[in-house]
């Protein structure tokens, strides 16, 4: 049976089991987006935005749709190493799409860092819901239709206003199985309300995984988010990961991807300014080799005036990977006094390695300062051959030239234990020891 046909197949078996019971407007939420996806089907690289990056390999997988909750068993040792423990965070933990209290730590005091089934099923937030859920998520590709229509389980971050959150919260999505796993994540940050946030996907064993994640974030006024994604994941699992963000008036909101590992990474992020004195910022550092793949595709929607954006993304492309970046920057007629840049740097350090870079400005207004940027090159072995005069070996000097290269993504990182995770994931992704 091929994919879709069995994605079909088990959304009306999910439908008749009743799993959730969920008000009639997301049921029909739901039904619509299972038809969208039945029109639409997977994207193929005839489709524009598909172009470079093929699926064909991943839907041939034979995946487990509805995983069985009762023969998930994990224990802290297993995962403990994923986890960044040298600091305290609150925890939101799944197993192969199941919720795992054993090892999660969430709350309830003042703010919500809990579980979207809650916030789904219980009629305390339904209010919450109907005003927040799938209302940035919608009308977009079959991979958010599909998500949509089997939104089960995910993360449910509510901070109220006036709400430092005192510690970071943890996203952490394990595979077990050869499954197809369908997360949804809702955070909502009330006026001047700070949090921050860090996901990651996991595969724990060599099965085939294909993640198609869907998150929506709502910055409310004077609210600060700074999220991380920390991608580096076994050459077994995929991961599509769709990220919406909607800003208010005077909120700062910064997504920072890091992409090591996996058979395939799609990153869809889009930015929607619906306010004034907004700052957007969005930073990725890409380090791939073998014949892994990493597509970055980004949008900035500036909708009012005296708004700023500032993207940067790096990517290192070693032996047969494959990049793919595709930033758009759209400036509507009424956007005055925008302030947009966009910068996209590539070095590829081997022979078969390639990058496909797309970016695009839409500017409808005509006093703003925009800019892009792109440069593809190749390690300088100039500098590379200095370095190895002072004593310094090739392997450790071409490491530290390409961390120098990604350094300025690298220091955007705010919280002291991720950047020295993100920093010892490029040492051992560059096979050095060095303190860098």
């Amino acid at each position: 049976m091929k994919l879709k046909d069995k994605l079909l197949t088990s959304f009306f078996e999910l439908e008749n089991k009743a799993v959730l019971n969920v008000d009639a407007s997301i049921h029909d939420m739901r039904i619509q987006a299972i038809d969208a996806f039945e029109k639409k089907g997977f994207p193929t690289k005839k489709d524009e935005e598909w172009k470079y990056t093929s699926l064909q390999s991943l839907l041939k997988k034979d995946y487990i749709v509805l995983p069985n909750s009762d023969e998930v068993t994990v224990e802290l040792k297993d995962v403990k190493k994923y986890f960044i423990h040298e600091m305290d965070t609150y925890k939101i933990v799944f197993i192969d799409g199941v919720y795992s209290s054993f090892l999660s730590e969430t709350t309830h005091a003042g703010i919500d860092v809990c579980l979207l089934s809650s916030a789904i099923t219980k009629p305390k937030y339904r209010m919450v819901m109907d005003h927040y859920f799938n209302k940035i998520a919608k009308n977009t590709e079959s991979f958010t239709d599909l998500n949509t229509a089997f939104t089960k389980e995910g993360a449910f971050i509510h901070i109220t206003k006036n709400t430092i959150v005192p510690k970071p919260i943890q996203l952490l999505y394990f595979s077990t199985k050869d499954v197809f796993l369908q997360p949804r994540n809702l955070v909502i940050v009330d006026e001047n309300s700070h949090v921050q946030i860090i996901e990651r996907h996991q595969n724990l064993n060599n099965n085939s995984v294909l993640t198609n994640s869907v998150t929506e974030i709502y910055a409310n006024k004077r609210a600060i988010i700074d999220y991380y994604k920390i991608q580096n994941d076994l050459d077994t699992a995929s991961l599509i990961d769709q990220t919406f963000v909607q800003q208010k008036d005077n909120s700062i909101v910064s997504v920072n991807t890091f992409s090591f590992g996996g058979k395939i990474t799609r990153n869809n992020l889009e930015f929607y300014q619906e306010g004034e004195r907004i700052e957007s910022n969005l930073n990725g550092f890409t380090l791939i080799g073998e014949k892994q793949v990493v597509d970055n595709h980004t949008l900035v929607k500036h909708e009012q005036p005296n708004c700023e954006s500032h993207e940067l993304y790096k990517g290192i492309y070693a032996d047969r990977a494959t990049g793919v970046f595709n930033g758009k920057v759209i400036v509507d007629k009424i956007a005055q006094q925008t302030n947009a840049f966009q910068q996209n740097n590539s070095i590829l350090i081997g022979e078969k390695a390639s990058i496909n870079v797309k970016p695009q400005l839409e500017i409808f207004a005509d006093d703003v300062k925009c800019s892009h940027g792109c440069t593809i090159g190749q390690l300088d072995e100039t500098a590379l051959f200095y370095m190895q005069q002072r004593g310094i070996p090739k392997k450790e000097a071409k490491a530290l030239l390409l961390y120098a290269f990604g350094n300025d993504v690298i220091e955007k990182i705010k919280l002291v234990q991720v950047k020295k995770r993100i920093t010892k994931l490029i040492a051992n992704k560059l096979g050095v020891e060095i303190g860098i």
